[in-house]
């Protein structure tokens, strides 16, 4: 479960970013997690809830938008959002894609109280 690493680095960033402004506790901090990230974001909430434990980020609630797979075909311009990755154009058959979003994991949003 590489998501406690990934939430590690992530409370690495807030408290950073905490110091940086002064604040006295965070209370929010919202994720854009891409279906091909690599992240699962139920397990990403639960590794938030327990690392942030006598944190200054105690009270913060993660919100996460999750961010689906899409692709546009280089052939036909066709933008589709893909459930499965098969990676063929549904308009015109072509294997030429581009990933255009999905594979991200974005820091989006803090709320502190400064």
């Amino acid at each position: 479960m590489h998501e406690v690493s990934l939430v590690a680095n992530l409370f690495e960033i807030l408290e950073k970013k905490a110091r940086e402004k002064k604040a006295k506790k965070i209370t929010m901090v919202k994720l854009q997690v891409g279906t091909l990230s690599g992240a699962v974001p139920e397990f990403l909430v639960s590794a938030f809830d327990i690392y942030k434990k006598d944190t200054i980020a105690s009270k913060a609630c993660l919100k996460i938008e999750e961010v689906a797979f899409k692709v546009r075909c280089l052939n036909c311009q066709q933008e589709m959002i893909k459930d499965d990755f098969v990676l063929i154009c549904e308009n015109c058959g072509s294997r030429q894609l581009k990933v255009l979003a999905g594979t991200e994991l974005i820091l989006e949003k803090i709320e502190m109280e400064v």
